[in-house]
């Protein structure tokens, strides 16, 4: 059994690695599947057949290219763990070969959807106040939802103009925000009254006063992506895209497009240059005469 051994990898992300609890918790649902599979197998004895007929399996069972390659990435970090720390004498996911998995380009909004978006909410009570606010710092900023259900009173300069969120790996960042999204954040503020917000409540309250969770904005997008009649596969994360695209085709440098979304490589940005550059290629299909 991998109990022991998937105990000391976990503490290893959770303690010195800093994952985020939802990594973690997808770490453990992996090793569990890899650890059922090779039943009570001693680790000394697992080797890379092991490892090729686990991920065998879960393409039989018709898991996407993508899970499969998560999969691969947990085991490989897994052994390499244990082969760092002297736990096991060779490392049997060492040979592995990573799946090619087909970039998907992100789905965005244009700049006349997002403003029918923005302005869906209905501000005569503080739950229109709020989703306004929620729509507004979600594209005017870039950042991920849970980076948004987050953020606390203090995290906002309405001085400066920025917010200090906290990213993947709880790494700490700074990102300006628009005067759009401040006046909607301080007109959401102003309805529930200073008394119910200090300095170390959350800023997105829920019915119950209490944080607004992942889920409930994920519903609060859904609910003004059909009032606005738009494409109804646009979600949460579709404000994130819409905001890096349309830096990228206002001129916006890669680099800073990176720092501000907050990823870790570049070549995460880097698919955003597709999405622009299909559009370019688009505009001059239709616009130039002898294209």
């Amino acid at each position: 059994m991998l109990d022991r051994f998937i105990h000391k990898f976990i503490n290893y992300l959770e303690i010195e690695k800093n994952y985020s609890p939802h990594t973690v918790t997808n770490y453990k649902i992996d090793l569990r599947e890899f650890s059922e599979s090779i039943k009570d197998k001693p680790i000394e004895q697992v080797n890379h057949l092991d490892v090729r007929l686990f991920l065998a399996r879960m393409k039989e069972r018709n898991f996407s290219k993508r899970s499969v390659a998560r999969k691969m990435a947990c085991i490989r970090s897994f052994f390499k763990f244990l082969y760092r720390e002297g736990l096991i004498k060779t490392n049997p996911s060492a040979s592995l070969l990573t799946p090619k998995i087909e970039k998907k380009l992100p789905l965005f909004l244009n700049t006349d959807d997002i403003v029918k978006l923005l302005e869906s909410p209905d501000p005569s009570d503080h739950i229109g106040l709020r989703d306004r606010a929620i729509l507004e710092t979600l594209y005017s900023t870039g950042i991920r939802v849970s980076e948004l259900v987050g953020l606390n009173k203090d995290d906002i300069d309405f001085i400066s103009g920025v917010l200090k969120v906290y990213g993947k790996g709880k790494k700490e960042r700074l990102v300006p925000v628009g005067d759009k999204a401040l006046r909607a954040i301080r007109a959401y503020f102003e309805k529930i009254g200073v008394s119910e917000i200090n300095e170390s409540k959350p800023v997105f309250l829920n019915k119950s006063k209490r944080r607004v969770s992942d889920r409930a904005v994920r519903r609060i997008v859904d609910k003004y992506i059909h009032r606005a009649s738009l494409n109804e596969n646009i979600s949460p994360h579709s404000l994130r895209h819409s905001f890096a695209t349309h830096m990228l085709d206002r001129g916006a440098d890669l680099r800073s497009v990176q720092e501000l979304l907050g990823h870790a490589n570049l070549s995460t940005t880097q698919i955003y240059t597709h999405v622009t550059t299909d559009r370019l290629k688009s505009i001059y299909d239709k616009v130039h005469p002898r294209a």
